[in-house]
């Protein structure tokens, strides 16, 4: 990992570090409901597509993205937004991921967006939460075992943010 990570808009070129990023989640952890990680091919796609903003934290190599989809495809949601954040593990604990989403929250709110919703899974670490909650997002309502992997049932909590 690189000691200055820059964050910028994510391109096609960072779709393996992305993937590569990702993957772990996926495989070994519950704080993602996916199950098959997505291929670098998958991530060049969602970048080529994404309307909204999608930005990587690298240096040498990605450590870390975050990325704003909407919220709900009905037109009437069209100024809220669903943000993603996540960070290569060697890349916690640095401050990053704060900057990471400040970053994202800025973006979103001058293409428009009115309201960020955070979907956090209770995985039973806090951290996720905690960033959330430290970049001004509050609780806005928990769906009680609404996934199940790795054998066990999940519960998410929504947080949500004004934008402006």
């Amino acid at each position: 990992m690189s000691t200055i990570a820059e964050i910028r808009p994510a391109t096609e070129f960072d779709a393996e570090g992305i993937a590569a990023v990702f993957a772990p989640y996926v495989t070994g952890s519950v704080v993602t409901f996916e199950t098959t990680p997505p291929t670098a091919a998958q991530w060049r796609a969602k970048i080529r597509e994404s309307k909204l903003p999608f930005l990587v934290l690298a240096g040498t190599s990605v450590e870390g993205y975050a990325l704003a989809a909407p919220w709900r495809p009905k037109p009437a949601y069209r100024h809220s937004v669903e943000t993603t954040i996540y960070l290569a593990p060697e890349a916690t604990g640095r401050g990053h991921g704060r900057r990471l989403l400040d970053e994202l929250l800025k973006q979103c709110a001058e293409a428009g967006a009115k309201q960020a919703i955070a979907v956090v899974v209770d995985s039973g670490s806090p951290a996720s939460w905690n960033l959330h909650r430290a970049a001004g997002f509050a609780d806005a309502g928990v769906l009680r075992r609404v996934g199940f992997k790795h054998g066990r049932w999940l519960d998410t909590l929504l947080m949500q943010r004004e934008l402006g």
